[in-house]
């Protein structure tokens, strides 16, 4: 069984589904969004995070770093050419600002901290949430997780780009989820493919699956499309969205307002700014999202 890496396990999320959940962030994702807001989970092996605002400026990592990849004088002041990642400096970090991104986490400690939640669940109509990066990258690992979870008779929900293979998603990921949250980005597949790496077909051909499940009320789904200004939010691109879903008789979906903290985020790894878009919140004030919604209405689609 490929063992993901885990992110984090985080409880009393009201923004990944119904009710109160615990969400489960795996590392590693097929895609490599220019906006991803968790860049932290592109990659599937761990990573060194140094932020910059919580560093006390105690310098104890330098004296640690055996190959000298730490100094002042360094933008961002890790040389990542030179880090080897053994995270030694991790550990004599008294702020965190310098962290490993992806743990290996046992399914028996994952599920632990699930079954202490329950109590939320059932009081709220919660759940358990897989999202990431891409939890249908380790299949067979959520698949462990999901089964646990409808044995406990706990509603299980799935956030997904939709690339993946369909044959191993029907037999060890859907029969024991209740709901799917599906990224609907970018319809044209070029543009597809230059902002998020890959081509789309892969992911319409599954979402149309399962759209055809959930007619049958077989599956729970949700499309959902991030505006992303200038690339996502286009009237073409949302009209096209709008055009596709309806053809598939889905009735409603869901727009993501932008989030600019990945743009702090990036810097933590070394990464330069990858897109010229908004970095602040500033952006929400003119994006219209009301406009954005009556295209989506002009298709029979409630937002």
């Amino acid at each position: 069984m490929k063992i993901p890496l885990i992110l984090d396990i985080r409880g009393n999320s009201l923004d990944d589904g119904p009710g109160i959940r615990t969400v489960v962030f795996f590392k590693g994702c097929p895609l490599s969004c220019s906006w991803c807001h968790n860049p932290e989970s592109k990659k599937t092996t761990a990573e060194l995070s140094f932020d910059e605002s919580e560093c006390a400026g105690c310098d104890a990592c330098i004296g640690m770093c055996e190959k000298k990849a730490l100094s002042r004088k360094i933008i961002g002041f890790v040389d990542r050419k030179k880090c080897s990642l053994c995270f030694r400096c991790t550990e004599v970090c008294p702020s965190g600002a310098l962290s490993r991104m992806g743990r290996e986490v046992p399914v028996e400690e994952i599920m632990a901290t699930i079954f202490r939640d329950m109590p939320f669940y059932r009081n709220s109509g919660g759940g358990v949430t897989l999202s990431g990066g891409e939890p249908t990258l380790f299949m067979d690992f959520a698949s462990q997780i999901l089964q646990q979870c409808k044995k406990k008779k706990i509603h299980t929900l799935i956030e997904t780009c939709g690339h993946f293979e369909w044959g191993q998603f029907e037999k060890k990921i859907l029969p024991w989820i209740d709901m799917v949250y599906y990224d609907i980005k970018i319809m044209d597949s070029a543009l597809h493919k230059r902002y998020c790496g890959l081509s789309n077909e892969k992911i319409l051909n599954n979402f149309e699956n399962l759209a055809a499940l959930s007619l049958k009320r077989k599956i729970n789904l949700l499309a959902r499309t991030p505006l992303v200004p200038d690339i996502t939010d286009t009237p073409e691109n949302l009209q096209a969205i709008a055009r596709y879903l309806s053809a598939l008789g889905i009735s409603s979906a869901s727009l993501l307002p932008y989030n600019p903290m990945w743009k702090k985020k990036i810097m933590k790894f070394g990464i330069n700014d990858e897109i010229n878009a908004p970095d602040n919140e500033s952006w929400m004030e003119t994006i219209h999202i009301d406009k954005c919604k009556s295209i989506f209405a002009q298709y029979g689609i409630s937002v």
